[in-house]
């Protein structure tokens, strides 16, 4: 299945071509402390493999004959000492399903790559025109990335390589799941929905939001997992912030807290929100608003499907929510509603918690996508969402996170 990831790619590459793919190094957090190793998604989709200071080429000659190769970094005896063993070439050609005769050491990649892009190694491959590279920059004022640094070495040494951007390839690719994709997400929402049922029924007035995401953390703990992105708990009028990820104030009674949360399982993510009354029970406004929200929440899965847009999506949920605004007496006008449902309705999930994707496009069948109508009323101190992921299907979609319990009734009964 890793293999079929790197032939879909392939067809998108150039003739005479070779594209790299970085695992990623070890961010310095301060002094000699590194932060944890995050790999860098796109090569993870290509090889399976979450290593630092390993390296992907993927060749394509001019008869469409092409291979892939992995340069994994070997450590010494008295580095793996300090730090610990790195895969073993046998260990990565089965992850990855690249020929193990393809693995070789990290310091042999420069070499190997300065041999393909020279007429000397023309015979194997054709001469190479193209060098892709995966130049995703998320914030225009950021630091050059690894492999934007590469891209100006290779452009200094070879001037007549043509230097392309790979990443619009890989958003395309990763839009759609696999079984193996929709697999390990699966079970991410699978330790989510266990943690939540924990925190139901730990939550309780006068707790602080640190507290109950304690409680949170220490069920994925105890299945090796680590949050998929900073845990929202917001208690009050705290809900109404969109990323409250403070999480130090007090719960009070009768308040609801959103939790927006999720799980990392094997780089797969899961993104639910659940909103819950710190007693156990929903006053009767609280449940008035609820209400509305889970009344969008069921009517935009029951609309999504394939061939629809993002666009189309945000609009009919968007349509639903100020219809149930003007009910609840909040807004007269539907320009108003900005007060009170401030952002898209959904997104794609992957191995990022907001996916890369195509969002110009439409929603093709494999996609996962989140639900996640929301309404947030702060002068009544209300911020209530209720997000679930969705797997789009042939026929119409999948509620992966049907099991997460969100009717008032079941919830007011799981916390008694």
């Amino acid at each position: 299945m890793i293999r079929k990831r790197r032939d879909n790619l392939i067809e998108f590459l150039q003739e005479n071509s070779i594209a790299l793919f970085y695992s990623g190094l070890g961010k310095q957090r301060t002094g000699d402390q590194n932060y944890p190793f995050s790999v860098n998604r796109n090569f993870f989709y290509l090889t399976n493999i979450d290593q630092e200071n390993v390296v992907l080429l993927v060749a394509k000659g001019s008869n469409n004959n092409s291979n892939s190769y992995l340069f994994i970094e070997k450590r010494s005896e008295l580095r793996m000492l300090w730090d610990g063993p790195t895969l073993t070439f046998r260990q990565a050609a089965d992850l990855s399903e690249i020929p193990l005769e393809n693995i070789k050491e990290v310091e042999s990649l420069d070499q190997f790559v300065n041999q393909l892009l020279s007429v000397s190694r023309a015979a194997l491959f054709g001469k190479i025109n193209n060098l892709y590279l995966d130049l995703t920059r998320e914030n225009i004022n950021a630091f050059d990335t690894l492999e934007q640094l590469e891209a100006k070495r290779f452009k200094n040494v070879f001037p007549g390589v043509n230097i392309l951007g790979s990443q619009h390839f890989l958003a395309h690719l990763r839009m759609r799941k696999d079984e193996l994709e929709v697999n390990e997400t699966k079970e991410a929402i699978k330790i989510t929905n266990t943690a939540l049922n924990h925190v139901m029924k730990t939550l309780r007035p006068n707790m602080k939001e640190y507290e109950i995401e304690a409680e949170y953390n220490y069920i994925l703990n105890k299945h090796n997992t680590v949050p998929s992105f900073a845990t929202i708990a917001a208690s009050g009028s705290n809900a109404c912030v969109l990323h409250y990820v403070a999480n130090n104030d007090n719960i009070n009674d009768n308040e609801l807290i959103l939790f927006d949360l999720g799980v990392q399982y094997n780089n797969y993510c899961s993104d639910i929100s659940r909103t819950y009354p710190a007693n156990g029970k929903f006053t009767e406004r609280q449940k008035e608003v609820y209400e509305i929200v889970l009344n969008v929440n069921k009517k935009t899965i029951e609309w999504l499907k394939p061939g629809k847009t993002i666009k189309e999506f945000n609009e009919y949920g968007k349509m639903l929510l100020t219809e149930g605004a003007k009910k609840l007496g909040l807004i007269k006008d539907d320009h108003e509603i900005s007060k009170y449902y401030y952002h898209s309705l959904g997104h794609y999930l992957g191995l990022d918690v907001h996916d890369v994707g195509l969002y110009d496009q439409k929603i093709p069948v494999g996609a996962i996508i989140t639900v996640e109508p929301g309404l947030y009323i702060a002068e009544e101190a209300i911020g209530i969402r209720i997000e679930d992921d969705i797997l789009i299907t042939e026929d119409g979609n999948i509620n992966l996170s049907k099991e997460i319990i969100k009717e008032v009734v079941d919830i007011e009964s799981f916390m008694k």
